[in-house]
């Protein structure tokens, strides 16, 4: 299972990327609005947005490319470990 994480915390890249990895998936990252930020998306089974520390332009441009793909995209207000730990148990298992 691929997951793509909008948002977060900078110091929080390596945490989130080995929860992913404890939990079978991989996982892209992006704390910040890099250009171009609809084609490095990809095609990935899940979409995880910590709304809390992410601009509303990159949320818009995040969602609209996941509702172009059908890709499902879950929303965390929290962008802690344990959040994202409770995300992945929940739809990791479901796969």
């Amino acid at each position: 299972m691929s997951v793509v994480i909008i948002g977060g915390h900078d110091r929080m890249v390596c945490q989130y990327k080995r929860i992913c990895k404890k939990h079978r998936c991989k996982a892209k990252v992006f704390t910040q609005m890099p250009a171009g930020l609809n084609k490095k998306i990809g095609n990935p089974d899940l979409v995880v947005l910590f709304t809390n520390t992410v601009s509303h332009k990159m949320v818009k441009c995040a969602v609209s490319e996941a509702k172009n793909k059908n890709i499902e995209v879950v929303r965390s207000h929290s962008s802690s470990q344990a959040a994202l730990t409770e995300i992945l148990e929940e739809k990791c298992t479901a796969v």
